[in-house]
């Protein structure tokens, strides 16, 4: 194999992929879903491999086209560097943003793919604290960006990107929920979440107590998926070995909460504009973690409050 591979096939490859289909990667490239095929059948015969492997309406990448996207998103990357290198309007310099813990491991990914493939040459500073305290350092200059939660008092979002259900979440293998005394992990004592869950248990009539208290998301996660305690998450933060509590456990339904941007005074530059975009981009795109977070048997409180149906026994013993 002597002939360089086409960088505009690998482009529909990884689109593909990105995509999860074949018809919508066709709108991300600008091609007929035709076009896309042929372009695929071209590559999978120049490699000597099955790159995707079709059933039905659904696709699913080869162990060989799992090896391929690694090196085609590194020749995409180093294509988009180059083509930077040598264009004097390419945006170059740094950025300073930052999120809480929790969101930067459900968003970031997504933010730093969007915004890294387009600026390569542009340096990302990240740091990872409580909404409070990021929009704090906004306002002193020390970030650039923020992408905070409404989750502290007097919390006022310049620019709402996304909503998110908050819901009570427990272990889906303890049964931590159904104690005398409900044991929680919560944030700090400001913390709005805190404040609106304690609320919602206070009127019902459920007893509970505090036992631990941080605004560590790992800490908090760790404390639920331990069985240890019952905590007040946004859907984001939901993991693999999380279940929601919703009427079916005797659980109230809690309000949504907002994710905004926020940004600097002095933080007006292209480099900024272009990265809120992206950040705009990236959490209207980001689809709930249902499949990983969600046990497909428990009812789902996202979208509505479920009916209890006559006969139905405790999903979890």
């Amino acid at each position: 194999m002597t002939a360089p591979l086409d960088l505009d096939q690998l482009r529909t490859f990884v689109a593909i992929v990105d995509a999860g289909s074949f018809t919508r990667a066709a709108d991300d490239v600008f091609k007929t879903q035709s076009a896309v095929s042929m372009q695929m059948r071209r590559l999978e015969d120049r490699l000597g491999v099955s790159l995707f492997e079709r059933t039905g309406r659904t696709i699913r990448i080869t162990d060989d086209g799992s090896r391929l996207l690694a090196y085609a998103r590194r020749m995409m990357a180093l294509s988009q560097e180059t083509l930077s290198a040598f264009d004097e309007d390419a945006m170059q310099g740094h950025v300073r943003i930052g999120l809480p813990d929790d969101y930067a491991e459900r968003f970031l990914p997504e933010i730093l793919a969007r915004f890294s493939r387009s600026n390569p040459l542009v340096e990302l500073q990240i740091a990872c604290e409580p909404s409070s305290n990021l929009t704090e350092h906004v306002e002193k200059g020390r970030l650039d960006v923020a992408l905070v939660s409404d989750c502290y008092p007097g919390a006022k979002l310049a620019e709402i990107v996304r909503r998110e259900p908050l819901h009570f979440v427990a272990s889906a293998s303890h049964d931590t929920h159904n104690e005398p005394v409900l044991p929680l992990a919560l944030g700090r004592p400001d913390c709005v979440w805190r404040t609106q869950g304690c609320a919602a248990l206070d009127r019902i009539g459920r007893r509970y107590k505090v036992l631990f208290t941080s605004w560590s998301a790992q800490i908090v996660t760790s404390a639920v998926l331990s069985g240890l305690a019952v905590s007040v998450l946004p859907e984001c933060a939901l993991r693999p070995g999380m279940r929601i509590l919703g009427e079916y456990d005797d659980f109230p339904t809690l309000m949504d909460t907002e994710i905004g941007v926020i940004r600097s005074r002095s933080a007006d530059g292209p480099v900024v504009s272009a990265l809120v975009e992206h950040i705009r981009e990236s959490l209207a795109n980001l689809a709930p973690p249902e499949s990983q977070a969600r046990p497909s048997h428990l009812p789902d409180t996202r979208t509505g409050r479920p009916q209890r149906a006559r006969g139905m026994v405790s999903l979890v013993k």
